[in-house]
């Protein structure tokens, strides 16, 4: 093996404890307890289809004040992060008093940025027909969740933004990991934000993909997903011990522009990889958080992927149910949920109507059970055929 492959394969890789913001809460505890009872983070409204009330994932927390940030920094995007920075300040104190001349990556992941506020200013334009004095656009450009962070904190490591739809932030601390592995850095903030806005609720809707009611993954009935939005932050660190980031698979099947591969194969490819770097067989996982979108081709060829790699042995569940599809910020989010699980010893159960599908391969869904959890992986898969899967494992000390 070349010796840069050896090095990523045998850094290790810790996670600190995640900084979570979500529709379940803004606190772990809050968090925890709803995840582990099955309970739905999901608000109907019309605020961003007029006329047709549809249940996404608002966040209600009160985020931070943006008015003293430049302009370019203004969006309720990097407003959630800084929300979750706040959650992550000790890990990142603690870590700057042991080593003061730290170098700290940002690697992030996203779908909309700031568009929502260029929403807002062009609703302004067609009013008024001149732009908002405050409106810039680079406020809605790709890098601006990167470039916030780096600004915010004042930190001159490596700061890049990913932006592969949904595997965006799964992405992000794959990405993170390498820094590490490297040598680039000695620690990186690595996850994602999303935040709602017209263009991404209404670009689902107008392919037919949106329900109206809460979303039901791997049920008979499913018949479409919820969004939501989020921010998830992890601190990254070279270090042993704890929940260790152990391995990552990334494939892309290039199959269509928004539909998976049927048959899941691409799927499969990315979680044998990260089971691979792990150094781990498919029987040592004991759960599976499912990137699970509740749609029909999606559903139908992760569970032929799933089936193929674990049968019906591990326990599965799409969390998405309780918190809406985040997009760029789910592998981050979902990653935390498995950090969790493995760190509170309970399963997130699978929430549908309970209605077997037959058509799919057949996995087995998670009922809210308390486990011995040493290993959990979680998928996230992609428009293109992007995807991604994370292998979290807690060690014993």
């Amino acid at each position: 093996m070349p010796e840069f492959l050896s090095a990523l394969t045998q850094q290790p890789c810790r996670l600190s404890t995640p900084a979570l913001v979500c529709s379940l809460g803004d606190n772990l505890a809050d968090i925890a307890q709803r995840l582990f009872s099955g309970e739905r983070g999901l608000t109907p409204t019309d605020s961003f289809t007029p006329g047709r009330s549809l249940p996404l994932g608002l966040v209600h927390t009160k985020l931070p004040d943006m008015q003293a940030w430049p302009v370019e920094h203004r969006s309720r995007n990097n407003q959630l992060l800084a929300a979750a920075l706040e959650q992550l300040a000790p890990e990142l104190a603690a870590l700057r008093a042991r080593q003061p001349a730290a170098r700290v990556g940002v690697v992030l992941g996203t779908s909309t940025s700031g568009i929502g506020e260029t929403e807002q200013a062009v609703a302004y334009f067609q009013r008024e027909n001149e732009w908002p004095a405050s409106f810039v656009y680079q406020r809605q450009e790709i890098g601006s969740p990167s470039a916030f962070v780096a600004a915010h904190l004042g930190l001159d490591g490596p700061a890049y933004t990913l932006s592969t739809a949904c595997s965006s932030s799964a992405r992000a601390l794959a990405s993170g990991r390498r820094l590490l592995a490297l040598g680039l850095c000695d620690a990186v903030i690595a996850g994602g934000a999303d935040s709602l806005c017209a263009l991404t609720v209404n670009g689902f809707a107008a392919l037919g993909a949106v329900s109206e009611q809460p979303c039901l993954p791997f049920s008979a009935n499913r018949c479409g997903i919820n969004i939501g939005e989020a921010a998830a932050l992890f601190l990254l660190t070279p270090e042993t011990g704890g929940i260790q980031l152990a391995g990552y698979g990334e494939s892309s099947d290039a199959h269509h522009i928004s539909a998976p591969l049927a048959d899941g194969s691409g799927a499969l490819a990315a979680m044998t990889a990260a089971l691979a770097m792990a150094g781990i067989t498919a029987e040592q996982v004991d759960y599976v958080n499912l990137h699970g979108t509740a749609t029909t081709q999606n559903d139908s060829m992760e569970a032929q992927a799933i089936h193929a790699l674990f049968a019906d042995r591990v326990p599965c569940s799409s969390t998405k149910a309780l918190t809406g599809h985040t997009l760029g910020a789910c592998g981050a989010l979902e990653a935390a949920f498995c950090w969790l699980a493995l760190r509170e010893g309970y399963l997130p159960p699978q929430i549908n109507d309970g209605i077997v599908d037959p058509e799919l391969a057949p996995i087995r869904l998670a009922t809210a059970d308390a486990a011995p959890l040493h290993r959990a992986l979680t998928n996230s898969f992609a428009f293109g055929g992007n995807n991604a899967t994370l292998l979290l494992e807690r060690t014993d000390d």
